[in-house]
């Protein structure tokens, strides 16, 4: 009878830790490691490639393809099998290698007369640092649980490999630049504002010096005291940050404590216990499969719940090393007066290990805006730049840093004159910013007497105290997929019912314009598995999701009307295409209200329904449009893309055309003639009503109602309050028939000419 997997497994394991406490060469053990597994797997031929420099494969060690081969024979990521599996990060298990359109022959191998291959990525650090393969001369099906054992001793070469004696470990790190000069790395801006500090590199990950179990039982028992005790110190931390943190801010922090709790994360761990592995290891091997897996995934909101994982990970692996997460972090150590925070990645609860009166930057190697730290820090008031390519290798521990959030910028060991330059910007800064909290009480209104609405764009619960902070009329846009995307499973009506009626609240009476639920595109739920699209932007998103699932829309509209019970309720449907799909999310609605009366409930004081203008389709229907709502509102981000045909996350792309180009301001200019004609109010609540150049040609071609984030409150306003709008009107008239690519400069000229604060 053959033995079970789970036990083929853990005797292989403990061979090969036979072999590494030998001692002896690198070279040796790793020959007589791959004569192991060859004899264990029953395979004629075990190898080991090695990554080099350039993205090069080496064969290192061999048992069965000719010796002479070692060192010499090598492979570009993606060439041949070998190549392929370290492209793609994932096994590959062929009962006749030499059909597959990857094969590439290697004559000084001798490898032609083996048929069947299975291999893996030997990884390190959520990256391939090399391939261990078996190959056999019959066509041999390989069993999953044969990839598994495999898989599980690619962590014994992933120690040997990375122990810096078969390769420098400097052969594969950055060398560019000099590390003492001044440096500027570039990055995308995750949260804006100016940070100067020095730098403290954030290093939570956990070395594991044990990978062999000697008992599994024990090595469970000692994971269920780890879990347990991570449980208990993560409901501690939020109990003490329990103020701080409100709304979508602790629903962020709750949905990151669920991982902990994740059934199929423990399973699997235990499963790679089972097969040999200590916990600590066992942890490790489940957290760097899923790291690889998850990097791979196109979804980009999955793809940043992996630095929540991460996070997680490294304090269960805290616990399991040390007993006591508190001595391993970065954060509890000494920490200089002015911190910029340099990490690949970062989990929320790691920043809040960090003392916040010292935290003035991040910069991180990856990073969206939409992962939950961007969210914290945010919320925080933390400038954060992500996507700075090596910024491990290229700074420093104690390097001076500036952290230009606002540009995507950071700056390395400055010189002098920099340093006083953004020194200078951050006191010019504060001033700016007081001025505008000066402005607070100030109306709206333009040199010529004419009001201007001025409304914020909102998503999480910390934004409603901007209303007050900022003076502005009310909320134009509440993003009501922001709590969608931040939880782990889709909330309830009581729980949407309740978020809403909050929010209300904290209106305080102004009007908030809710716009149903806006998700596909960029913008995937964590527990919504939905078909891959090749152009999702225009794919099945928005009010095309929530018609074909008309449950969905039903669930939100009888949450947003019982929360309105005796108030004003506005609600605006958005990606709306054609006048047919805006009659049928109002009939939902209708059928709601009615439902809701029919029940006994209190009904909303009065119920308002707009449109987003995204889709030009939708322009050409104007009249029929017009007569069923009550008010439009012009999302400029996606309306810009659909009239040029331009993809907006393609960075070719990013710079090719101009909102204030002639065609963009005369189709706003029509729209808001015809809304103007119709008596219906229109609104822009894109980027481009945030910015004082841009909001300043809304208002030119006849836009009065402007919606954006709070920070641009201020500036907006200052515009506003100092543009006189028959000058600006009278001199755009002249702009819109010029055959420009863009009217900017000119706008420029005239707010420069006639003292318009931009």
């Amino acid at each position: 009878m053959a033995a079970a997997p789970a036990t083929v497994s853990r005797r292989l394991l403990g061979r090969l830790r036979d072999v590494m406490a030998a001692g002896g060469s690198s070279q040796h053990r790793l020959n007589e490691v791959v004569r192991l597994i060859a004899a264990d797997m029953v395979a004629e031929v075990c190898s080991c490639y090695v990554m080099r420099a350039g993205e090069v494969l080496e064969l290192f060690a061999t048992e069965g393809l000719l010796q002479t081969a070692v060192h010499e024979t090598r492979l570009r990521v993606g060439e041949g099998l070998v190549g392929d599996i370290a492209a793609h990060a994932r096994p590959l298990a062929l009962a006749d290698a030499q059909s597959h359109p990857n094969f590439a022959y290697r004559p000084e191998t001798g490898e032609e007369i083996f048929h069947s291959l299975v291999g893996v990525p030997i990884i390190r650090g959520g990256r391939v640092i090399g391939v261990v393969a078996v190959q056999n001369k019959s066509r041999r099906h390989y069993t999953e649980e044969e990839i598994e054992t495999l898989e599980t001793v690619a962590m014994v070469l992933a120690e040997l490999v990375t122990a810096g004696e078969l390769i420098s470990p400097d052969e594969l790190a950055p060398v560019d630049g000099n590390a003492v000069l001044p440096t500027r790395l570039e990055g995308v801006r995750l949260t804006g504002g100016i940070a100067i500090g020095v730098a403290v590199m954030h290093e939570p990950q956990v070395v594991v010096q044990k990978l062999v179990a000697e008992d599994p039982q024990v090595e469970m028992d000692r994971l269920r005291d780890a879990l347990g005790r991570l449980r208990h110190t993560l409901d501690e931390m939020f109990e003490a940050h329990d103020l701080a943190f409100v709304g979508e801010h602790r629903d962020v922090l709750e949905t990151y404590r669920m991982f902990a709790e994740d059934a199929g994360w423990t399973a699997r761990i235990t499963e790679a216990i089972q097969s040999g592995l200590t916990a600590e290891a066992a942890v490790q091997k489940v957290h760097e499969d899923t790291r690889v897996r998850m990097s791979q995934v196109s979804d980009p909101y999955l793809r940043e719940r992996l630095h929540d994982l991460e996070d997680i990970a490294n304090r269960l692996l805290q616990h399991l090393v040390s007993g006591d997460e508190s001595h391993s972090t970065a954060a509890s150590t000494e920490l200089p007066e002015n911190v910029i925070l340099v990490c690949r990645s970062i989990g929320p609860t790691e920043l809040l290990d960090y003392d916040r009166r010292r935290l003035r930057g991040l910069v991180l190697e990856e990073g969206s805006p939409t992962m939950h730290v961007a969210i914290l820090a945010r919320a925080l008031d933390i400038p954060m730049v992500g996507r700075v390519q090596d910024a491990l290798q290229r700074i420093s521990p104690l390097n001076p840093v500036i952290v230009d959030g606002d540009n995507g910028q950071v700056f390395v060991r400055p010189a002098d004159d920099i340093l006083d330059a953004f020194a200078a910007s951050q006191v010019a800064r504060a001033a700016k910013i007081a001025d505008y909290a000066a402005m607070r009480t100030l109306p709206p209104v333009t040199r010529c007497g004419q009001p201007v609405r001025m409304s914020l764009n909102a998503g999480l619960m910390a934004d409603l105290p901007q209303l007050e902070a900022t003076g502005a009329d009310g909320i134009g846009l509440y993003r009501t997929e922001m709590p969608f995307m931040s939880r782990a499973q889709l909330p309830d009506v009581s729980v949407q019912t309740a978020l809403y009626s909050r929010i209300l609240d904290l209106a305080d009476g102004k009007p908030v314009i809710f716009r149903t639920l806006d998700v596909g595109s960029d913008k995937l739920l964590p527990y919504w598995q939905s078909e891959r699209e090749d152009n999702p932007a225009m794919g099945w998103r928005a009010i095309r999701i929530t018609l074909d699932r008309p449950a969905l829309m039903r669930a939100q509209l009888r949450a947003l009307i019982r929360a309105a019970a005796g108030r004003d309720l506005h609600v605006m449907f958005p990606m709306v295409a054609e006048v047919n799909e805006l009659d049928r999310a109002r009939a939902i609605l209708e059928m709601e209200l009615t439902r809701h009366q029919t029940s006994g409930g209190v009904p909303p004081e009065r119920v308002r329904v707009g449109t987003m203008l995204e889709v030009p389709a939708l322009a050409w229907q104007l009249p029929a449009l017009l007569k069923r709502v009550d008010f439009v509102s012009i999302g400029s981000n996606d309306l810009t893309q659909f009239l040029f045909a331009m993809d907006r996350g393609n960075t070719r792309m990013a710079e090719r055309y101009d909102v204030l180009s002639p065609a963009m301001l005369n189709f706003l200019r029509w729209i808001a003639h015809e809304c103007r004609k119709a008596g219906v109010p229109l609104s822009v609540c894109g980027e481009m009503a945030g910015r004082p150049l841009e909001a300043m040609a809304l208002l030119g071609v006849g836009i009065r109602n402007l919606s954006m984030s709070a920070p641009s409150i201020g500036p907006v306003k200052a515009m506003v309050r100092s543009v006189f709008l028959p000058a600006l009107e009278d001199y755009m008239t002249g702009l819109y028939a010029l055959p420009d690519r863009s009217l900017r400069e000119y706008l420029r000229n005239f707010a420069l000419d006639h003292g318009v604060l931009i």
